[in-house]
């Protein structure tokens, strides 16, 4: 792990970790068994009922932190929401809400769902850091409901919401 970003990320995958839980293998949700929100779906040679919490933060800070590129945001909240959501949307997701709210914001940003240069810089410079952040959380509670799954709507809702 990159030793500038070790504390700051650490801090904000306990709260990701926090959302997620530990082992859950729920037939009703899409990712299957789970163990820290790493599902087997997405890590089929992953044990995932033996799965370490170090193991766990290790695949998200390579897989949903520095791959998806949120360490080129310099707005901590900003950066630290897209990678909550990365985590429960996907971080192609993510990086698309991003890119909606900037074009909500007047920024015509292609939707490709990659953190490339100009996104970044986009979202570096807009002025309005707070309102970029609540257009991305808009645009994540719509996908939410979209889904139509009431039965993990509100959890959604609430963890967007923090």
């Amino acid at each position: 792990m990159d030793s500038k970003l070790d504390s700051w990320f650490l801090k904000v995958l306990d709260k990701t970790l926090e959302h997620e839980g530990g082992y859950v293998n729920d037939p009703t949700d899409p990712g299957g068994e789970t163990q820290f929100g790493i599902s087997k779906r997405a890590y089929p040679k992953e044990d995932i009922k033996a799965l370490t919490r170090e193991r766990a933060a290790e695949i998200y800070y390579r897989d949903y932190w520095k791959a998806p590129r949120f360490d080129r945001l310099k707005n901590d909240e900003l950066a630290a929401k897209l990678f909550d959501l990365g985590v429960n949307c996907g971080t192609g997701n993510a990086v698309r809400f991003l890119q909606g709210a900037l074009t909500l914001l007047g920024l015509r940003t292609p939707a490709d769902g990659a953190m490339g240069p100009q996104t970044a810089g986009y979202a570096n410079s807009w002025r309005h850091q707070d309102a970029l952040l609540m257009a991305v959380k808009y645009l994540a509670a719509d996908r939410y409901v979209r889904l139509g799954k009431p039965r993990f709507l509100a959890g959604w809702l609430a963890r967007l919401g923090e």
